[in-house]
């Protein structure tokens, strides 16, 4: 019986050791993250499209920021990020969507279009530049000032996810 305890003691101890040795980049996020890879640097996305609202540089900018401050270990920093995402927003546009019979639209679409620049210090090669775009639909009898900003916070966040997604989910 003492034999049988110790051996079970041995084996968790073991159990331990291995799981605590393993590093790297496994999370249940989908991110693949190199352990080396420490600190992420967000810039502020200035809005640059040729309609602007007021508010859409700092909700993008803070839902990705938030992203990766709550689906990553990493450390948010201002400079010298291992990770560093920059950009513009290209595009701010709304435009009408699925015409009836006699010719109104029954839809709009809002339009955002995000120009991001990943820099990988620690892995150059997965770096890269190119631009995000999504949209959302809501009905023509809806004045877009009523909806736009639930509109912006949800495109942001379709935004973000893609954009994760290409620079630490590998997908």
């Amino acid at each position: 019986m003492i034999k049988f305890k110790y051996t079970i003691i041995l084996i968790l101890f073991l159990a331990g050791v291995v799981i605590s040795g393993c590093t790297g980049g496994y999370s249940f996020t989908g991110a693949d993250i190199a352990a080396n890879i420490k600190t992420v640097q967000i810039n502020y996305f200035p809005n640059q499209a040729s309609l602007v609202q007021p508010n859409l540089s700092n909700v993008f900018t803070e839902t990705l920021k938030d992203k990766f401050l709550s689906q990553t270990n990493l450390e948010l920093v201002s400079y010298d990020g291992d990770l560093v995402f920059e950009g513009v927003i290209t595009n701010y546009t709304v435009n009408a969507q699925a015409f009836q019979g006699n010719e109104t639209a029954a839809l709009n679409r809002l339009t955002i279009t995000v120009k991001v620049k990943y820099t990988n210090n620690l892995e150059p090669a997965k770096s890269f530049e190119t631009s995000f775009s999504r949209y959302s639909d809501f009905d023509s009898k809806t004045s877009l000032s009523s909806v736009e900003n639930d509109l912006i916070q949800e495109i942001s966040t379709e935004l973000v996810t893609d954009i994760f997604n290409k620079a630490v989910a590998n997908w």
